[in-house]
């Protein structure tokens, strides 16, 4: 089947919400955090939903076992419920019971009782769950009003009884966390349109997928959507994580067990660089977005690591020893995209140039996409797209050795506020289709050509001339500017009408603002 006549994903705008109810769940919610900090409720919020997920997950099962209990089944023994990969849910922690509870001044132990019941008795969710919802400082009467919001997500229609429903309401409550927390929340968020971007163009049909430093998982959940969506099986591909960060490890395991997807994450959150938990893993794609620019990540201890085939990473910035992680675990066809700073395409400081040519020298630079800004919450840094394949001539694809594609896609994306941008999906289509017909992708329909001022497949010889920079306006060249048949004299007539009017109308503001300070008592000089 052709690509493009493939089944997409269902993107929009306002981070991928869908529903038409998140928003209005979300704007209840956050009535409801008063003066809580963002990062403090949102394990409040998230940890409910994750509650109420596994319940009425529990809960459906349940009911098919009530009736059938004439053949046999039991419908509390948590053997039936392990055997269908379903949580057990113990009574104590099943919502139904919980929701009645709501109103009580214990409310808030309840819960807890409810988390620590559910990890004994699950114990891949040992010390994942929240459980702090008895502290004073969490105001009762909201935390009841809270569950009796969560509540309604699918009551009254079948479909939103669904683990996708409520999976795409979590993610689309992390999205906002991610915005209310600003710099902090982009630790664990990566925009899903950016994630959009890297499966597209990778398109993990089978085999392995491997991130290293996990953030929330929102990788994981859009390669799974991406198998869905194109018509793939979901137990074709096995997929492998890593976190250091132990708070953002469990917010990862209970967004991944909602959404049902099975991943080895480790037994617990560890520092990739320092304890690398699948030290033998060799994926089929890597795809990551890893810290930017991390001054602090103990490479002076790493020296001489095996990992750092193409130079010592430095020690002052870990870019290029994240880009050295991901070559390392590469299969010998496996492909890798990952997000970094802009700054990793052009730097030259403590030997960052010189493991840059090292890697372009030994052809593994696939293709270099540019982004526009203010697509994260956690910086405002211009970030691009690195993507690597172990072996461009491996017969999979058109060979493209010695060559690399380079996208400029600064000027796409829509602002869906006045501080974020998102890209839509025709731009996200734009740049996966350009990169799948360079690569001569036989499910791609479309012809590659270079288009100036969006794309150029420059050679190696082109990199040289340029010192190594991977820059993509440097090759992309100047978009072609549409001829201008307007007459000279017609023109220069409209743009001076033009200025004088805008001369006239700022002659009218000057004179409204020296008024108003005149009769404040305030004169100004001419």
């Amino acid at each position: 089947m052709a690509r493009g006549k493939k089944p997409r994903n269902n993107r929009s705008g306002n981070n991928g919400a869908t529903l038409g109810f998140e928003a209005k769940m979300w704007e209840a919610a956050d009535k409801l955090r008063s003066n809580m900090d963002a990062a403090e409720y949102k394990h409040v919020v998230l940890g409910l939903i994750f509650l109420k997920y596994i319940s009425d997950a529990f809960e459906e099962h349940h009911a098919k076992l009530v009736a059938e209990t004439d053949q046999g089944a039991d419908p509390e023994d948590p053997d039936e419920y392990q055997a269908f990969n379903i949580f057990w849910v113990p009574k104590e922690a099943r919502w139904e019971f919980l929701q009645a509870k709501a109103k009580q001044p214990t409310i808030g132990k309840m819960v807890d009782d409810a988390m620590d019941a559910i990890e004994r008795d699950n114990r891949n969710l040992k010390g994942v769950l929240p459980k702090n919802y008895a502290r004073p400082a969490l105001d009762k009467q909201r935390l009841g009003e809270l569950i009796d919001l969560i509540g309604t997500i699918g009551l009254g229609d079948a479909e939103n009884r669904s683990k996708d429903i409520l999976g795409r309401v979590y993610e689309y409550f992390l999205a906002q966390f991610a915005s209310a927390e600003g710099k902090k929340g982009g630790q664990f968020y990566t925009p899903r349109c950016v994630v959009q971007v890297l499966v597209e163009m990778l398109a993990p049909y089978k085999g392995r997928v491997y991130d290293p430093c996990c953030g929330s998982g929102g990788m994981f959940v859009q390669s799974e959507k991406f198998v869905e969506a194109h018509g793939g099986h979901l137990g074709d591909i096995s997929i492998y994580g890593q976190e250091s960060n132990n708070t953002t490890w469990r917010l990862s395991k209970m967004n991944l067990a909602i959404r049902g997807i099975d991943v080895n994450l480790g037994p617990e959150h560890a520092d990739s660089f320092h304890r690398d938990l699948h030290k033998d893993l060799k994926a089929d794609y890597v795809l990551a977005n890893p810290p930017f620019n991390d001054s602090d990540w103990g490479g002076e201890r790493l020296q001489d690591d095996v990992r750092w085939k193409y130079g010592v990473s430095p020690k002052g910035n870990a870019n290029f020893a994240w880009v050295q992680h991901f070559i390392h675990h590469l299969a010998p066809n496996g492909l890798a995209g990952f997000v970094l700073a802009n700054g990793s395409m052009s730097s030259n400081q403590s030997g960052e140039g010189e493991i840059r040519k090292n890697i372009i020298e030994a052809d593994l630079v696939d293709c270099m996409v540019a982004l526009p800004g203010q697509l994260f919450y956690s910086t405002q840094i211009p970030v691009c797209l690195w993507f690597i394949a172990r072996d461009k001539k491996n017969g999979r694809f058109r060979d493209r050795g010695g060559e690399t594609l380079f996208i400029d896609a600064r000027k796409l994306g829509t602002m869906i506020d006045r501080v974020h941008r998102e890209l839509t999906d025709e731009d996200i289509r734009d740049i996966a289709d350009t990169y799948h017909a360079w690569r001569g992708d036989e499910d791609c329909d479309k012809e590659y050509e270079d288009v100036p001022g969006f794309c150029k497949a420059a050679t190696l010889e082109d990199i040289r001339h340029h010192n190594y920079i991977l820059t993509p306006g440097r090759y992309v060249g100047a978009a072609e500017v549409e001829e201008d048949d307007e007459p000279f004299e017609e023109k220069m007539g409209r743009l001076t009408s033009q200025l004088s009017r805008q001369f006239e109308e700022s002659h009218r503001h000057e004179e409204a603002i020296r008024n108003n300070l005149a009769a404040l008592g305030f004169e100004v000089q001419s």
